[in-house]
């Protein structure tokens, strides 16, 4: 899209008062992309980092609250180390370079995972990158890295578990505002809107909580192709649904 046609399309959809508050994206395809070039997997996520600024650029023109990416699953860690490697060394890269930009853009950024599993380089420039933009007012872009939501559900289980053996919460007390709490990131909203592309049926053990009641949209493109349009193809999409929560539809 012509940067004119861009802008014209966010407008529009800014004027909609049902734009989703959190979006969350499983960046699929990166691998593949590579694979029909003939090159290695790196430079999949490599082109894919023009896609990540592209979503998050528009996302805070369109005044999206949260912007959650599924950056690094805890089961990659399984992937041959010299990839594993390439892709902590490409994310400290990334959060050096793009500071500047997120900076200008009021963007805070947070992170949710098992965090620790991270080398020391990587997790230290994550920690200072987060902490030069935590007086930031604007959208939040939360990294899940070294992310499971198995694990999140586990380690939301295991911190509640002390309280209750500290005598800090009765089992009594436990319902899902309190398991929330326990939850990496319980300040986020639930997403609204679930993209994936790469057009794999499957959510990949991403958010397995928080998207109960999320609307997914699937979506051909491959990750390092995603631009400006398909995001609000998506977004688009995720407007003409009705939202019933388990609710009967509305009279009419």
């Amino acid at each position: 899209m012509k940067k004119k046609d861009i802008e014209i399309e966010i407008e529009r959809l800014k004027k909609n008062p049902n734009l989703p508050a959190h979006i969350a994206i499983i960046m699929d395809g990166n691998g593949r992309w590579a694979k029909r070039r003939h090159l290695p997997r790196i430079a999949g996520h490599r082109v894919g980092r023009e896609s990540v600024r592209t979503a998050v650029r528009t996302c805070a023109k369109l005044g999206i609250e949260a912007l959650s990416l599924y950056t690094f699953s805890l089961e990659n860690w399984h992937r041959p180390k010299k990839e594993v490697d390439a892709l902590m060394r490409f994310l400290k890269d990334v959060l050096h370079s793009e500071y500047l930009e997120l900076k200008e853009n009021n963007i805070r950024l947070t992170a949710s995972g098992r965090l620790e599993m991270l080398p020391e380089a990587t997790m230290q420039t994550l920690k200072e990158t987060m902490e030069k933009l935590s007086d930031n007012t604007g959208m939040i872009l939360n990294l899940c890295l070294s992310y499971s939501g198995r694990a999140e559900i586990l380690d939301a289980v295991k911190g509640i578990t002390v309280d209750v053996e500290k005598g800090k919460l009765s089992a009594e007390e436990i319902d899902e505002d309190v398991f929330r709490r326990y939850l990496y990131l319980p300040e986020l909203p639930y997403p609204d809107l679930l993209i994936r592309t790469g057009r794999e049926f499957r959510v990949s053990n991403f958010f397995l909580w928080q998207i109960a009641y999320t609307e997914i949209v699937v979506m051909d493109v491959l990750w390092p192709d995603f631009r400006e349009a398909n995001l609000f193809e998506a977004i688009t999409e995720y407007l003409g649904r009705e939202r019933r929560f388990g609710r009967v539809r509305a009279k009419r």
